[in-house]
């Protein structure tokens, strides 16, 4: 059968169920969907940010917020000022995705007991439509078809519509999501399938186009299709259900047999290293064909695979392609040259400029940051239409009015925008190629990426390097004044406790290797802010998402939902790097605090590792375990290091213990293709090479404390520890580590202590013996 496709993002099967059943699935379905094969519609250039995501209960507020009306106006592309033609009930909803569509013509609902209430009492099959504010594809669908009366009168009078954003609930995005990939062999955002008024999903996919094409029914066909079948096949649609759903509950179970162990740490890791070597490629870097995604948990597998063979083949390997792939994108069109502050230590200050931008764009007064700023813009304030990228690009034209300074002593009289276009890649067609760009958004517009090193520039134009590095960083400035007089793109403001988790890791991390207080200061902010916005102290509980409010205040939903195991996993991940850069032990008592209620909310007690969610919400119809590393790392994956870790910080083995299961839990995905668990490979070394402690005893801000905890920070040491013996024995450490009492400074000067099994080195009081230590 053909694949429902063409898609904001691909994503790789959860299970390799598609061979068997597809083939069921084909043959009953052949009368609705055509079997003509085809290719994924080909992404446009991808300039969105990489989230997950979803949405909870009903929740209806008692009031339509003025504010809500101008945030769904605004997302649509109206003016606030405009009434528009349709208002649906999403008007009540939060979510800035859901509100995207409170003006379609379809009588959407949020998932949640009124639907599902109304798909009974109707006996109408429900059409699930899933997606995220900033996915460009759709953006597109919402326009070609949920934009059409036509086919907002077909959706709404055949089917109860259910609009999902999945940042909000990737509980529900996780099972629909498993359903299309087995049954189509792909899948992607938007995401399409129609369920029984029981939930049971009997036809899924991803975008349609709007009409009939000679590859693929139209959106309209498929629906009046699906219809007519559900009144005169729906025995048929129902079993086949049943049986793909029971299929998968089989397909999908991950567990571990009593007794079992974790497979051999050394040969995992070089499985995923050859792995990665075989998709790596060595042009531009990266890991895939394109469109290429960013995936971290690739880049640390191989730093720490690195550290750990710093002399071998294998090593010097593993850093040339992290690097390697570093660099490019910090070249590339994905890194926004235009706000970039250039300097001669590369990486640093592409991290810098990151952080800077998060900081700038994407922050809450409270703390908290948001979601994701949109991959379509308006062109030009009176703009009639979105497109993609339209904030970021450029036609040669407008850099050559913009840049028309000759420059002196460049060859030939060079100007500014001679050079620029030089280093940039920019041409007058615009350097985006057809096939990236099938709706033809990009003609003639440039991504600016950068082609040429600063020297071979220089020399192209006869310029020494720190005059081209004025030059450009003039240009530079140029562009952005300009730029910031264009329509700014969509802004998510939603914000959700994982990826605020994600974030404080990246400030902690980040201010602690540079040595800038300014990130770890802004990580301790967003963990305030996730303490205050996102955690019932009462329950013990993380919640899964607030919202920015009337005037710029945090607002919540009349029912929050419940946090799910990324939001758990992700926090107390960011809470234990936050501890080493900033050594509160405030934050390590949370963590564990956390850690406790994750156990309770997620373990599977029957076949170890955690499921993503937890067992309340019935309308969930699989409980599942995330089993691949992928934008984000999984869940698990996280955990299995985090529960290693916190059993250093704690004393509790069980912790240790817990974290051995997960990784026998995972063996057969581990042992067969680790690339799907890169960071989860990093865990299993971790426990096979054992954790070491770095204690350093003294007073925090003394001087030597300092140099000694600088030199840990300046030196990658993936599996470690790091803790701060302050001498107050009432602390959360000391109570939960009698041990540190006799780790002591030396003869009056901060001294450090590096264990492992249980057996500590001799103490150290200089940088350069902790060094030694550190990287033996």
């Amino acid at each position: 059968m053909f694949k429902l496709l063409g898609n904001c993002g691909q994503i790789i099967n959860s299970r390799n169920l598609t061979s068997c059943l597809t083939a069921k699935f084909s043959r009953s379905t052949a009368f609705i969907l055509s079997r003509r094969k085809h290719t994924d519609t080909p992404p446009a250039l991808q300039f969105q940010h990489i989230h997950s995501a979803a949405n909870s209960k009903t929740f209806q507020n008692q009031r339509r917020a003025s504010f809500s009306k101008t945030i769904a106006a605004m997302a649509t592309g109206g003016g606030k000022d405009r009434k528009p033609p349709h208002t649906n009930r999403l008007i009540e909803e939060k979510s800035p995705y859901l509100l995207q569509h409170a003006h379609n013509p379809v009588d959407w609902f949020p998932w949640g007991q009124e639907a599902f209430d109304k798909a009974k009492a109707e006996d109408k099959p429900i059409f699930l439509s899933v997606g995220y504010s900033t996915c460009h594809w759709c953006h597109v669908m919402e326009h070609e078809s949920f934009e059409s009366a036509d086919i907002g009168k077909i959706l709404s009078d055949n089917f109860v519509c259910i609009k999902v954003d999945r940042e909000e609930r990737p509980d529900v995005d996780k099972v629909y999501m498993t359903f299309v990939q087995a049954t189509t062999g792909g899948g992607g955002w938007p995401m399409s399938v129609w369920l029984t008024p029981d939930l049971h999903p009997f036809i899924g996919g991803t975008y349609f186009p709007p009409k009939d094409s000679a590859y693929r029914p139209g959106f309209k066909t498929v629906l009046l299709r699906i219809a007519k079948q559900w009144q005169s096949h729906r025995e048929d649609l129902v079993s086949n259900g049943e049986r793909i759903l029971a299929a998968l509950k089989k397909g999908t179970s991950i567990s571990a047999s009593p007794g079992e162990t974790p497979p051999p740490g050394p040969d995992v890791a070089a499985r995923c290293l050859q792995q990665l070597a075989h998709a790596y490629e060595e042009e531009y870097g990266g890991f895939s064909q394109a469109p290429k995604f960013p995936t971290p948990v690739n880049l640390s597998f191989l730093f720490s695979h690195r550290a750990l063979h710093r002399s071998s083949a294998e090593g010097a390997q593993a850093l040339h392609m992290a690097l390697h792939t570093l660099r490019m994108m910090a070249l590339g069109g994905i890194h926004d040259h235009v706000a970039q502050v250039s300097g001669d230590e590369f990486f640093a200050e592409v991290a810098r400029d990151i952080l800077s931008y998060v900081s700038r764009d994407l922050s809450d007064q409270s703390g908290g940051f948001y979601s994701a700023e949109d991959a379509d813009s308006f062109p030009t304030a009176g703009a009639p239409k979105k497109k993609e990228g339209a904030f970021c690009v450029w036609t040669e034209q407008q850099i050559r009015e913009l840049l028309p300074q000759p420059v002196t002593g460049a060859t030939g009289g060079a100007t500014q925008a001679d050079i620029f276009i030089h280093h940039y890649g920019v041409k007058e067609q615009g350097n985006v190629r057809p096939e990236q760009d099938p709706h033809g958004e990009l003609a003639g517009q440039n991504v600016l990426i950068v082609r040429y090193s600063l020297e071979v520039t220089a020399a192209h134009f006869d310029l020494s390097v720190p005059l081209l590095k004025e030059v450009l960083s003039g240009c530079r400035q140029r562009l952005a004044e300009v730029r910031r007089e264009r329509p700014a793109a969509h802004l998510d403001s939603k914000m959700i406790a994982a990826w605020n988790g994600l974030m404080v890791s990246g400030f902690a991390r980040v201010g602690a290797v540079l040595g800038e207080k300014v990130f770890i200061e802004r990580a301790e902010k967003a963990a305030h802010f996730l303490r205050d916005h996102l955690f019932d102290a009462a329950s013990g509980k993380m919640l899964r998402s607030c919202y920015r409010g009337e005037e710029m205040g945090v607002e919540q939903i009349s029912e929050p939902i419940s946090g799910f195991l990324d939001d758990y996993a992700f926090v107390i991940g960011g809470l234990l790097d936050l501890y080493e850069a900033s050594l509160d032990a405030g934050w390590l008592e949370w963590a564990e605090a956390l850690q406790d209620r994750q156990d309770q909310l997620f373990w599977d007690d029957q076949g170890s590792g955690y499921f993503s969610s937890e067992t309340t919400d019935r309308s969930v119809l699989l409980r599942l375990k995330e089993d691949q590393d992928g934008a984000e790392p999984s869940a698990n994956s996280v955990s299995a290091l985090s529960l290693l870790r916190l059993s250093h910080y704690t004393g509790r083995g069980e912790w240790a213990e817990r974290s051995r299961h997960i990784l026998a839990a995972f063996s057969d995905r581990l042992i067969k293709i680790p690339i799907a668990l890169p960071e989860m490979v990093r865990a299993l070394t971790a426990q096979y090479h054992s954790l070491k402690q770095v204690v350093i005893a003294g007073q925090p801000h003394s001087q030597d404390t300092q140099q000694l905890i600088s030199c840990v920070n300046s030196h990658f040491v993936p599996n470690k520890v790091l803790l701060l013996a302050d001498g107050n024995t009432e602390s959360f450490l000391y109570q939960r580590l009698p041990v540190l009492t006799s780790m002591t400074p030396q003869g009056g000067k901060a001294t450090a202590f590096v264990c492992k099994n249980f057996t500590c080195s001799l103490p150290v009081t200089s940088p350069e013996e902790l060094r030694k230590l550190l990287l033996d």
